[in-house]
């Protein structure tokens, strides 16, 4: 039977985990009171006492007589031995009043110190439970009603555009034949018909504008609108939600401080473009949908907070009168059920409410369809991949072992061979293999994040029912590797066996197709929810800053440039597939080109540009001048590494001297951001020397282990100027060895990356994000 301890540890909410009672703390202190309260030695019984003899037979009769007695004269009513009494106090935010309970020991326990302080302390956290639970469960509600009116107003714009849809159907003809003859007339600028028609979009546009009043949001100058040249309405006004309203948010829309949104641009300056107002429309539906499931997740949250901490009490009060001796437990836990975050039924009617207004208006009124967006099954783990990952590694071992074989046997690398070989195959197969070990770093990283409660779905957005998990990255990390090896050893055969270096050496690019193909199918397969999630993260990342750059954009951006030498690879792959060099075997067209030698240099400045791009972008969305300063370390690595290709065509001592200099400012920016801003560590005045105040991991040596570990990868490019190189062969695996490294310290990263991402939310609270709505306060600046 597992503890409850433990099974709380697993079923609270990582990032309210402070806010839960410590049921840690108390067992501990009634251990204390188990201990003070142990019966005395024989020693010090009084003299004379023996409690070995002078035992009567008739002791059973008296003790029984005794218990009788008690029973039939006492009274019918106990008297309680513990009163909690309840108090107002002031909330932090002075603006509510708090219940705070304290508990008095009427008799029995009232000189035991050991009780009083356990009391003070079941005290402590009730009244925290409390504390914490009542601007939540406000937080919620106001959410719920901001909502609601969302809503509302988003049916008047949908029952609006319809019923203008419907107008200019039915007006269609006679509209033609009145413009016809309106050209026929050669009206000016301003006849009567288009009077009419600029008269019809104003009264259209006061339709709109008072259904949003309807709804609680008003227009500041909405009188003084202006006008187009042709006299037509064009809005550009600031709208002005109702501190009922907008305040109900903590803050939230006025932080936010946006405009309106293109759809009442697109609602009002444009009400001729019925296919884009429909368009926005259907854009707010589905952000206040999302807003809505994220809403009811927060409920349910709440809900699962409220029903564990009140089975916490239940079992240290239980515990209590185990080693008291006493019925305390009933006196104590009267109390906590009448408490705020027990007695309170105002989340649970929300979410029945949040059920139903989602099953009318976004699931057609089907509600098993609707609960599978509000409650998504998370898919168990499932024994099957489990099975796959062990075959796919043995398989993967065997072939290796057989290709090592294989390649001895064939001469494969003898001076003859070489040359073609690692030209043919060593760029595609690098590029697989490459990406398996990030893979499989991937899985690492899923399987610490789930081992430490590190809530990584919440973190990078994604969705609970399709995220990919430790076994799944396992699973593909396998597969790749299988395939690639599987190909090696199918190439050495067939060159062994006399087939035609043309036809032989296309298996690389076959097997490039085969992966392209897989990650761009349309067919529900292998795991089509990751790879469609991965292909969009990409298009963001290519498109910066023209994007919003959210948490896993940015992960993956830093991804990328850890992955330069894969990307050169794929170039190299691709000039030789596309200049039919497999065909005729002249390796020198493409890295003797004018062309490639260039493009090796955006190769190698594009992942940086792009990150660059990102902070751009999120300086210009938060404008944290942060951003700026980390746009600064990916221009020094831009510029560091510029420097190291053309040192390797230019060997001389001026450019050894730049590549020092650059290479040592980039790696010092790289470490300064990688321990002070990304992994938080390197505080003097923390409790835990030169790390942080909150460690997930438990054994603080790891943290000191990791910062020597990156300390030592980041400055792999030392290679690049000491130039260890024999052979073309010991030359390309050092290659591969120094970009698996740094595949590695970016694995290695990823982890501590996201444990203070997770902490930054544990230490405000946050555990469901906020959805951006359609309709918001407009920037309050005017």
């Amino acid at each position: 039977m597992v503890k409850f301890s433990k099974e709380l540890e697993a079923q609270l909410i990582p990032e309210w985990k402070e806010a839960f009672v410590n049921y840690c703390l108390l067992k501990k202190q009634i251990k204390k009171i188990k201990t003070s309260r142990k019966p005395k030695p024989a020693s010090h019984y009084p003299i004379g006492h023996h409690s070995d003899f002078g035992r009567s037979l008739f002791d059973p009769v008296r003790k029984l007589a005794r218990t009788f007695s008690d029973k039939l004269f006492s009274n019918s009513e106990k008297p309680e031995i513990l009163q909690v009494r309840r108090r107002r106090g002031s909330s932090e935010t002075g603006d509510d009043v708090d219940e705070i309970y304290q508990t008095e020991l009427v008799q029995l326990f009232s000189e035991e110190d050991e009780v009083k302080v356990f009391f003070a302390r079941l005290d402590e956290e009730l009244n925290k439970v409390n504390q914490f639970h009542k601007p939540k469960e406000t937080e919620f509600l106001e959410r719920g009603e901001i909502l609601k009116k969302q809503l509302e107003t988003l049916a008047e714009l949908k029952q609006i555009l319809s019923d203008r849809k419907k107008r200019n159907l039915s007006g269609s003809n006679s509209h033609r034949s009145f413009s016809s003859s309106v050209r026929n007339s050669d009206f000016s600028a301003g006849s009567p018909g288009e009077l009419s028609e600029i008269q019809s979009e104003t009264s259209r546009t006061d339709e709109i504008i008072e259904a949003l009043e309807r709804n609680g949001v008003s227009f500041i100058n909405s009188a003084t609108r202006s006008k187009t040249k042709g006299g037509k309405p064009k809005m550009s006004l600031r709208v002005d939600i109702p501190d009922a309203v907008a305040g109900a948010e903590g803050g939230i829309a006025r932080s936010i401080a946006t405009a309106m949104s293109v759809l009442w641009e697109e609602l009002v300056n444009n009400p001729r473009s019925d296919f884009t107002n429909w368009k926005n429309i259907q854009s707010a539906e589905k952000k206040i949908r999302s807003a809505f499931v994220e809403l009811y997740r927060g409920l349910g949250l709440l809900k699962t907070y409220s029903s564990l901490n009140m089975i916490a009490f239940t079992k240290i009060m239980k515990k209590f009168d185990k080693v008291a001796g006493q019925n305390a437990s009933s006196t104590y836990l009267k109390v906590v059920k009448r408490s705020q975050f027990i007695s309170s039924d105002k989340v649970v009617r929300l979410m029945d409410e949040v059920e139903s207004i989602f099953t009318k208006h976004f699931a057609n009124n089907d509600r098993k369809k609707a609960m599978k967006f509000l409650k998504p099954h998370q898919t168990k783990d499932s024994h099957m991949v489990t099975f796959f990952v062990g075959l796919f590694t043995g398989c993967f071992i065997s072939l290796f072992v057989i290709y090592i074989i294989l390649a001895h046997l064939s001469g494969i690398f003898t001076s003859s061979d070489q040359v073609s070989y690692l030209e043919t195959v060593y760029p595609v197969f690098s590029v697989f293999a490459l990406l398996s070990l990030h893979m499989f770093m991937y899985g690492c990283n899923l399987y610490m994040w789930k081992n430490t409660r590190i809530n990584y779905t919440f973190i990078f957005e994604f969705a609970p029912n399709t995220a990919l998990r430790y076994r799944d990255a396992f699973l593909m990390g396998t597969t790749f590797m299988t395939s690639v090896v599987a190909a090696m050893v199918i190439h050495l055969i067939l060159r062994a066996s006399g087939f035609s270096a043309s036809q032989v050496d296309t298996i690389p690019g076959i097997l490039l197709l085969i992966f392209i193909c897989v990650l761009i199918c349309p067919f529900n397969t292998f795991y089509r929810p990751t790879r469609f999630c991965f292909i969009r993260i990409l298009r963001k990342i290519v498109c910066s800053p023209f994007y919003k750059v959210l948490m896993v954009d940015f992960f993956m951006g830093d991804q990328l440039t850890s992955q330069i030498p894969l990307l050169r690879h794929l170039e190299t792959t691709g000039c030789y597939f596309l200049a039919q060099s497999f065909k005729t075997h002249e390796y020198n067209t493409c890295k003797n080109g004018r062309y490639y030698r260039e493009f090796a240099y955006l190769i190698s400045f594009l992942p940086y540009f792009w990150r660059a791009m990102q902070c751009v972008r999120r300086w210009w969305d938060e404008s944290n001048p942060d951003h700026l300063i980390n746009m600064g370390k990916y221009v020094s690595a831009m510029v560091a590494a510029g420097v190291r290709i053309t040192y390797a065509r230019e060997n001389n001592d001026l450019w050894l001297t730049m590549v020092l200099v650059s290479s040592v400012v980039a790696t010092i920016y790289q470490l300064y951001w990688d321990f002070v801003k990304d992994w938080g560590l390197l505080n003097p005045k923390s409790k835990n020397p030169w790390l942080r105040d909150n460690l997930v991991l438990r054994n603080k040596n790891f943290y000191y282990l990791s910062i020597a570990l990156n300390l030592v990868l980041r400055v792999a490019w030392i290679e690049t100027i000491m130039r260890f190189r024999v052979s073309p062969v010991q030359s390309h695996l050092l290659d591969f060895f120094l970009a698996s490294l740094e595949v590695i310290r970016r694995g290695h990263w990823n982890f501590y990356r996201v444990e203070n991402e997770h902490l930054n939310n544990v230490g405000q609270f946050r555990a469901v994000k906020t959805v951006p709505l359609p309709f918001l306060d407009r920037d309050s600046d005017g």
